[in-house]
């Protein structure tokens, strides 16, 4: 073994570092932008900034590269120095404020440069070296506020003035009378009394995702801690109101759902916020927290450590998942853990007209996109491996067969070149054969609006059969796209109505009487080939029949090029506020 230059194994330490700081302080300045962007008004530059913001990673991490490259001799890999790499980097991260986030992208680096046959806790962050606990900043990560001393609606007006923005509140004692009484009717319990501890705690970076602002926290009073958030929109007229208050861990899981584009949050120490978002909603994971933030690298790095951990202290076998077996996608689970792996087959058969690399741009595209609360986000792996004897053996037969370009066996290890895992649900086709009539009513109705909020979004799913959607757990039960092979933009759709035939007997032929091309829908065909069950069928109708119309799709159409982009509002209509003027 050669023994390295002494003081090599820190420079390159020192360089991957500061790969890795440049990094984050590009990214950090696009999420400061974010105020700026919402008090502007400037939507299209938000989604622009959001785009970009998911790409810098990768860019970033192949610049570390080329520096590399450019100032170090690398090959071959020589076991020893980058024993010593790891250990000097970890002393330059052991003040860090964001150390975790820092091991991920040496993990990106080093796995880029060298073969997965090194990928072990010598050379690689396999399990984290640096603790996240109680790290110092000047920005604390959150802010107390003590309404028993400086009065309820008095600490709520300084919350919101506490926010930082530049702009006016319409009517902020409005704002403060309806929040006041929504945290004293849901937080208080009966008989109402206010103990020594009672407290806000509130976080001090603002969330802010497409075009509203989040405040969130947690009321805390005596053992009960409730969460709240407090959705801030712009009124248009250069100044902002609140809209509502979420309360309780059920709606502020909604509003961190997976199936959302990811937050900006600007805050020095993420995992500080990550801590506090747990104690909010303590049954979620760290994964979805961080990719929540759009740190969805470190989810990854989370999610594979979790994953890894699971598979240690379990012993069921990697199995189908439930539902119809997809064309494209070979779809397995492990029943003891909530998500999915896709692998793309190396062959689709007819009708599919699709190609790998179209699938993989559908894919991005997703991952690119406001997600609306309608389609599930994407942790996306290259060269897997995982242990063959966890694998049912009809699941392993089907993978050779069928993905054999992307599945290989090396000794006791099942390695996949290329993996999409998403988050479990249950299949809507499968959810609607065994829902009662008000289920039923409750999943078509959310069936369609899943629909309809991909449309304004500038989606259109392809394939809306029942089997491509599903229904979330969690005490959610929302209906979210998860099947990505045709999905497209509902801008490049030409929808139209089916002409009336020229004679009696075309409507009995084999071949339509009209030409279709490639991109033509005609939605009111949907209902004949979606809904197999007149029971189904009519509970879709009592809710969608517009959706039936072509002019509901192309009048779509028309809002979006004209950049009118509707409000999804990530809670109910309900709790949202009346905007009557003060007295």
């Amino acid at each position: 073994m050669d023994v390295p230059v002494k003081g090599l194994s820190t420079e390159i330490a020192a360089a991957i570092l500061n790969g890795f700081d440049r990094h984050f302080t590009i990214f950090s300045k696009i999420t400061k932008g974010a105020r700026e962007r919402f008090e502007n008004a400037d939507w299209d530059a938000e989604r622009a900034a959001s785009r970009e913001r998911i790409q810098f990673y990768d860019i970033r991490v192949k610049d570390a590269i080329r520096n590399l490259q450019k100032l170090f001799d690398l090959e071959p890999f020589n076991s020893q120095l980058w024993f010593d790499v790891k250990r000097e980097y970890v002393q330059l991260i052991s003040n860090h404020l964001q150390p975790e986030l820092a091991e991920t992208f040496y993990n990106s680096v080093f796995c880029a440069l060298f073969h997965r046959d090194y990928f072990g806790n010598d050379y690689i962050f396999v399990r984290s070296a640096v603790s996240t606990e109680f790290i110092d900043s000047e920005k604390p990560s959150y802010h107390v506020y003590y309404p028993a001393k400086r009065g309820l609606r008095s600490s709520i007006k300084q919350v919101l003035l506490d926010s930082g923005f530049n702009l006016p509140f319409e009517d902020i004692g409005r704002d403060v009378r309806y929040i006041s009484r929504a945290l004293i009717k849901q937080t208080f319990p009966q008989p109402r009394r206010v103990h020594l501890n009672f407290q806000f705690q509130v976080i001090s970076a603002v969330f802010y995702r497409n075009k509203a602002a989040y405040i969130v926290g947690r009321v805390i009073n005596s053992d009960n801690a409730v969460p709240f958030a407090i959705p801030i929109l712009h009124s248009g007229n250069a100044s902002i109101f609140c809209d509502a208050i979420i309360i309780g861990q059920q709606g502020l899981a909604r509003l961190f759902e997976f199936s959302y584009v990811y937050f900006m949050v600007d805050h020095p120490v993420p995992s500080s916020i990550v801590t506090f978002l747990r104690r909010l909603m303590p049954t979620r994971s760290k994964e979805s927290f961080y990719s929540a933030m759009g740190l969805h690298k470190q989810g990854k790095t989370v999610f594979y450590r979790d994953f890894l951990h699971h598979l240690k202290h379990s012993e069921d076998e990697l199995i189908f998942a439930p539902g119809i077996k997809g064309m494209v996608m070979a779809v397995f689970t492990l029943p003891s853990y909530p998500y999915v792996f896709k692998v793309i087959r190396d062959r689709f058969p007819p009708p599919k007209k699709t190609t790998r690399q179209e699938v993989l741009d559908t894919y991005r595209l997703v991952k690119m996109h406001d997600r609306v609360g309608r389609m599930s986000d994407i942790l996306e792996y290259s060269h897997v491996a995982l242990p063959r004897a966890r694998f049912s053996a009809d699941l392993l037969e089907e993978l050779y067969e069928t993905c054999a370009n992307t599945v290989t066996n090396e000794g006791d290890q099942i390695v996949i070149k290329h993996v999409y895992i998403e988050r479990r649900m249950t299949p809507l086709n499968l959810a609607v054969q065994q829902a009662d009539d008000a289920y039923l009513a409750r999943l078509m109705k959310g069936y369609g609006e899943a629909i309809k909020e991909l449309a304004a979004a500038n989606i259109f799913p392809g394939d809306l059969l029942l089997k491509n959607f599903g229904v979330t757990g969690q005490g959610q039960g929302r209906v979210v796209f998860y099947d990505y092979d045709e999905i497209c933009y509902l801008t490049e759709c030409n929808f139209r109505k089916i002409p009336e035939p020229m004679y009696p007997e075309d409507e009995f032929a084999a071949e339509p009487w009209y030409s279709v091309a490639a991109n033509d829908v005609f939605p009111e065909q949907f209902v004949t080939f979606l809904f197999a069950d007149n029971r189904v069928r009519q509970a879709f109708l009592k809710y969608h029949r517009d959706l039936l119309d072509a002019d509901f799709w192309i009048q779509k159409q028309e809002n979006i090029r004209a950049g009118i982009y509707e409000d999804v509002f990530p809670y109910p209509q309900k709790i949202r506020f009346k905007r009557q003027p003060s007295n």
